[in-house]
């Protein structure tokens, strides 16, 4: 099995570095790309299918369709490098809403459960950050998932009502750094590892402070060194690749 192209020998295509539509996606390269909001990760891969021609294409961690921000595509020889940009730390600005919780956790669905939010404030979530936060932490992934169980992606078994059993995970917490504190909406950046879920922290941050909480914003701001603002946007890429009104044909809602 031929071995994995190094990432410094990559060719990466961002607003730095712009595609060339001749070039021969084949042997291998890699795409920082804006991903969409209501866009899913793999409409992303489709649209990069559209521009290149190419079939071979792999994402570096799954965003959210409410999510925005930063995907690293790669093509051809350069999918076996994929894994070298999933292992990396993931930096993200997340909106958390308290006083209501849903189903999936984020504002996919409609809100179920509600909780006063009045005793809240800063210095009581920056306390509960700092101490439960930090380091080292393990999380239960949410029902609304992909990951798998018995074959079956969780997120449809959530959709039936069903919930199973699943096994918690250590991921770590570089950073919980509150950006805005508006009540009862939080801005923070979060700096984690990789099979960090997002929804779920803010859903643990909520039941933390005794109340309820979902994620209603989510934009991924690096991935290692790569950083969303350098990346291509969906617009630009149909100009360089000239394709016409592809976003425009997507069912957006």
């Amino acid at each position: 099995m031929p071995k994995a192209i190094p990432v410094e020998e990559l060719p990466i295509f961002s607003n730095h570095n712009l595609p060339d539509p001749n070039f021969d996606y084949n042997q291998g390269a890699a795409f920082l790309i804006k991903k969409p909001k209501r866009w899913s990760s793999f409409q992303v891969v489709k649209f990069l299918r559209k521009c290149t021609d190419i079939r071979k294409i792999g994402h570096a961690g799954t965003l959210d369709p409410m999510a925005t921000g930063l995907l690293i595509l790669c093509c051809g020889d350069g999918t076996r490098t994929v894994s070298s940009f999933q292992e990396a730390d993931k930096e993200y600005i997340a909106e958390i809403t308290f006083g209501s919780s849903t189903p999936s956790l984020d504002a996919e669905t409609t809100p179920d459960v509600r909780a006063s939010f009045n005793h809240l404030s800063r210095k009581s979530i920056k306390e509960s950050l700092d101490k439960n936060f930090s380091g080292l932490i393990v999380q239960i992934p949410p029902m609304y998932s992909a990951l798998k169980h018995e074959g079956d992606p969780l997120y449809k078994l959530a959709r039936k009502g069903k919930e199973v059993k699943r096994k918690p995970r250590q991921v770590i917490i570089e950073e919980m750094k509150i950006l805005e504190c508006n009540l009862p909406r939080l801005q923070l950046h979060v700096k984690c590892s990789k099979g960090t879920y997002i929804r779920t922290l803010a859903d643990d941050l909520a039941n933390s402070l005794d109340t309820a909480g979902h994620l209603t914003g989510l934009r991924r701001i690096a991935i290692g060194k790569y950083k969303n603002e350098d990346a291509l946007t969906v617009e630009k890429m149909e100009g360089i690749f000239s394709v016409n009104n592809y976003a425009s044909n997507i069912d957006l809602h």
